[in-house]
């Protein structure tokens, strides 16, 4: 059986459309096997992809921005869509069914200080009239701190992907009551990427013949069914929490479809980077995205 390596830039049940490609037995249908992991600091997902270590991950399209801000254009281009909405959570010290945006003035919140997620962050409170500046932002670094930052009793609000604030809730320790997701509304938030001449082989081919099948089935079946199938990628989290997770993301409407990147939601990335002042200028799509594979 050939074998196709994955690296992610976060193991999370936000990306489930790709992790169900393995868990869900839709590659071994394609008589694909895979190497599944997550990038580290001293090996980015650039670095697997260019040194061959990997041939396909996800990332998002902002990932290319950073060389072509540095005029260094790259042959790792985007290809299909895994996430068309933020898969962000706020969550409180208590129940507040009434949230408002505007009750984040003057507090602390825990905020997850990676590029993307803060960028998406400023731009929801944008979008929702708060001055990010009147917010005490605090940041503790990686997602298992900001956790633990938050149960030790620090700030009154936290900022997290699923499943982590899903898993408050059922510790009784937190309650989420915001998604930056539909704050934002649709963009691109994260993708699959790959070296252009990866994508032309029939490997490539075969894995978005099964992306195409496992992004149906985690839309269209229940939530309970996609956790229990991706379970043994999950083995720290809670089955309940795994598929509250998996049903927010749904009913969010992170997961469309379609799967190819769309030039409007594409668009609205950029914008998220320039408010943030992360980018200097509108990288063209077409330098960025191309179609599937096949």
């Amino acid at each position: 059986m050939a074998r196709i390596r994955i690296m992610v830039s976060r193991h999370s049940a936000f990306y489930s459309p790709l992790i169900a490609t393995i868990a869900g037995g839709f590659l071994k249908e394609e008589g694909l096997e895979a190497d599944y992991s997550a990038a580290t600091p001293e090996r980015p997902i650039g670095k697997a992809l260019a040194e061959g270590a990997a041939d396909c991950a996800q990332a998002a399209v902002s990932y290319a921005w950073g060389p072509l801000e540095k005029g260094q254009p790259s042959d790792i281009v985007h290809f299909a869509q895994i996430n068309a909405r933020d898969g962000f959570f706020l969550a409180a010290r208590a129940p507040d069914p009434g949230f408002r945006w505007d009750r984040l003035a003057g507090r602390k919140l825990l905020v997850d200080h990676g590029a993307q997620p803060l960028a998406m962050f400023k731009y929801a409170c944008h979008r929702m009239g708060l001055d990010y500046g009147a917010i005490q932002s605090l940041d503790r670094g990686g997602v298992e701190a900001i956790d633990r930052a938050f149960r030790a009793g620090e700030a009154d609000y936290v900022h997290q992907q699923g499943p982590a604030p899903q898993q408050l809730e059922k510790d009784g320790a937190g309650h989420v009551v915001a998604s930056v997701g539909a704050a934002i509304g649709p963009v691109a938030f994260s993708s699959l990427c790959a070296r252009r001449p990866w994508l032309e082989t029939n490997t490539a081919r075969a894995f978005m013949r099964a992306y195409r099948k496992a992004r149906a089935w985690v839309i269209g079946s229940p939530a309970q069914e996609v956790a229990k199938a991706e379970a043994p990628f999950f083995k720290a989290v809670d089955a309940e929490v795994l598929a509250a997770t998996i049903a927010a993301y749904q009913k969010l409407g992170c997961w469309e479809p379609e799967v190819r990147i769309a030039r409007a939601l594409y668009e609205v990335s950029l914008d998220v980077f320039l408010h943030s002042g992360l980018i200097t200028r509108r990288h063209p799509y077409e330098q960025v995205v191309v179609a599937p594979p096949g």
